[in-house]
C-alpha cells in the first residue's frame, strides 16, 4: 500500500463524529496500546524554551506510531504549535501515512470528550455551555452535537466577549449565543466543557445543579485548574486514562495533595467503562465529572480512523 500524505483538509473533508467516536468506544473495549513520552528542550535565543514532544504508540498486530510536536513560542509567522503523525504498519513496520497532527489532535480531543459525556451525561440533556473559545471549541461543540442531537441551546463564555460570539455564530443545527455571566450559564447548563489554560477555577462547585455532567479538557499541567475542591468534592469523579491522567492535572492532584478526595474517588476510566466493569451514571441526579489527560492511545487510535476514512 502506498504511503499517504493527510492534510488538515483532507481530514475535515474525509471525517464525522458518530464514526470516529465509534471507534474510538470499540478501541477502548481492546488491551491498551504501549505508550511513552518524550520531552526535549531548548532555550531560545529570545530566552524562550523551545521544546519538542515526542509520544509513541504500539497495538501489537495492528499498528504502531509516533505524533511529533514542536512548541516555539517565539513564532511570530508560523504557528507557534505545529505537530505531524507519522503512522506504521504493525506487522511489517512499514510506513503508512503521514497526517496532519494539529487537525488530528482536535478531532481525537473533540471525540474522547463526546465519547466520555455519552457514557455519562443524562440521555436528556438540553444545554451545553462550553468555556473557552479557541481553536478546540468549534470541534467540541460539534462533538457534542454528535452524541446528543436534542440539544436545544449552545452556551459560549470566554474571557473575550467576542470571541465567545465569533465561536457561537459558527455553529449549526443549535441555537447558540455568547454570554457574559459564567455563573448563570453553569446553573443552566446540563453538560458544561472547559477547554482553556486556566490556572484558577473557572467552575465552582456550588454552581453545579444536580445531574450536571462536566468534562474538563484544559488544564494539562499540575499548576492549572478549571473547576474548585467543591465540584471534585461533589462529583462522581472519573478519568480518559488513569495513566495519562490522574497523577499529572491540577484538577486531580490539587484536591487529592490537600485530603479533599483520595485515589479511590476516581472510579473508572474509559477503558472500564466502554467494557462495562462500572456503570458510570446510575442516577439522573449524580453529579458527574470526567477529567481528560489525552495521551499516545487516542492519537494513534484516531490517526487508525484517519488513515481509512479519508481517501
Amino acid at each position: 500500500m502506498a504511503m499517504q500524505f493527510i492534510d488538515a483538509g483532507r481530514i475535515r473533508r474525509g471525517l464525522d463524529f458518530p464514526g470516529l467516536i465509534a471507534h474510538l468506544r470499540a478501541a477502548h473495549r481492546q488491551p491498551p496500546p504501549a505508550v511513552d513520552r518524550v520531552l526535549m528542550q531548548n532555550r531560545s535565543a529570545a530566552g524562550s524554551d523551545n521544546a519538542m514532544l515526542v509520544w509513541p504508540a504500539w497495538q501489537p498486530g495492528s499498528n504502531l506510531g509516533v505524533k511529533v510536536v514542536t512548541m516555539f513560542p517565539d513564532n511570530r509567522t508560523t504557528p507557534a504549535v505545529q505537530a505531524v503523525y507519522l503512522l506504521f504498519d504493525g506487522a511489517t513496520g512499514a510506513p503508512q501515512a503521514v497526517i496532519d497532527g494539529t487537525e488530528l489532535t482536535y478531532w481525537k480531543t473533540a471525540a474522547d470528550a463526546a465519547l466520555g459525556a455519552d457514557l455519562l451525561a443524562r440521555s436528556d440533556v438540553a444545554n451545553l455551555l462550553m468555556v473557552g473559545a479557541g481553536a478546540l471549541a468549534p470541534y467540541l461543540i460539534g462533538a457534542y452535537q454528535a452524541i446528543r442531537p436534542g440539544l436545544r441551546q449552545v452556551q459560549i463564555w470566554n474571557r473575550t466577549q467576542g470571541k465567545a460570539d465569533q465561536v457561537a455564530a459558527g455553529v449549526r443545527g443549535t441555537p447558540a449565543q455568547g454570554v457574559a455571566d459564567l455563573q448563570a450559564a453553569a446553573f443552566d447548563a446540563d453538560i458544561i466543557c472547559c477547554a482553556t489554560s486556566s490556572l484558577a477555577p473557572l467552575i465552582h462547585g456550588k454552581w453545579l445543579r444536580p445531574g450536571t455532567h462536566l468534562d474538563l479538557i484544559g488544564g494539562f499541567t499540575p499548576a492549572m485548574r478549571e473547576t474548585d475542591d467543591e465540584a471534585v468534592r461533589r462529583s462522581m469523579l472519573f478519568v480518559d486514562s488513569r495513566w495519562f491522567t490522574t497523577d499529572h492535572v491540577g484538577d486531580l492532584t490539587q484536591p487529592l495533595a490537600r485530603g479533599v478526595i483520595q485515589r479511590a474517588h476516581v472510579l473508572a476510566d474509559l477503558f472500564e467503562l466502554c467494557v462495562g466493569s462500572h456503570a458510570g451514571r446510575t442516577d439522573a441526579a449524580q453529579i458527574t465529572l470526567c477529567k481528560y489527560g489525552g495521551g499516545a492511545h487516542l492519537d494513534l487510535m484516531a490517526a487508525q480512523y484517519i488513515a481509512s476514512h479519508t481517501g
